[in-house]
């Protein structure tokens, strides 16, 4: 069995243009959610999915500096462009990451991908898109599902917010979907990228716990809050952008 985790990355965001790419102590974004992956010991493969833009051209010397895998499709279509990933990669099982979540972590990772193999559910999220199915920071996003999941999705899927946000016909159209849930209610966190505030939030925190290494994760972002409470005031007014359907 082959679990591939999908990457999808791109230059064009309407609220922060580049942040894949903007710089956190001394490399990319994009770099770091890939240093962070990479340590997941029950990954088999990564793939940026980025699109056939030239100004993508960047994302996928990017993808070859960090030695890991890409491929290019559809700029609006993202669902085609991960079952076409999949399918060239010969991925069984897909685990979807976005690129503006740097503090990923590889271990909650590792732990939903043993859960997801463990048990009979069609899909494994710790997102989704309503508050009571979610209790983890944002930012730190994560589903899993089978190839045949994922090919379902792409040749039914009509609407177009299906195809542009990959997981909603999934979700959808699937009575099996499991919320992995933390022991406690971490959802006030917002650890994503979308904005200058954003970023300022996450650059606070590689300075003070990335020394080189990626040896922080989640409860190690959650106690530095304890320590520095003025860190949620940086970007607590921020809306998380709505399904458009």
């Amino acid at each position: 069995m082959k679990i591939g985790v999908v990457i999808q990355a791109r230059m064009g965001s309407t609220r922060l243009p580049g942040k894949v790419l903007r710089e956190l102590k001394g490399k990319s974004v994009l770099n770091h959610v890939i240093e962070r992956v990479k340590q997941a010991e029950k990954v088999d493969q990564i793939i940026i999915a980025t699109t056939t833009l030239s100004k993508d051209n960047v994302i996928e010397s990017e993808a070859k500096k960090n030695d890991v895998s890409f491929f290019r499709g559809s700029e609006s279509d993202v669902l085609s462009r991960f079952y076409f990933a999949a399918v060239e990669n010969k991925l069984d099982v897909i685990v979807r990451v976005t690129s503006d979540c740097p503090l990923i972590d590889s271990r909650l990772l590792d732990n939903m991908i043993d859960f997801y193999l463990n048990n009979q559910y069609s899909l494994v999220s710790n997102a989704g898109t309503e508050p009571e199915t979610r209790n983890f920071p944002r930012g730190l996003d994560i589903e899993i599902f089978a190839f045949s999941l994922l090919e379902s999705a792409f040749k039914n899927a009509q609407e177009m917010y299906q195809r542009e946000h990959v997981t909603p016909y999934i979700y959808e159209n699937t009575e099996d979907v499991h919320y992995y849930k933390a022991n406690h209610d971490l959802s006030g966190y917002r650890w994503t990228l979308d904005t200058e505030e954003d970023l300022q939030l996450i650059t606070e925190i590689y300075e003070k716990l990335y020394h080189g290494e990626h040896d922080f994760y989640m409860n190690d972002v959650v106690n530095l809050y304890h320590t520095h409470p003025e860190l949620s005031e940086i970007n607590s007014h921020i809306e998380q952008k709505k399904l458009n359907k």
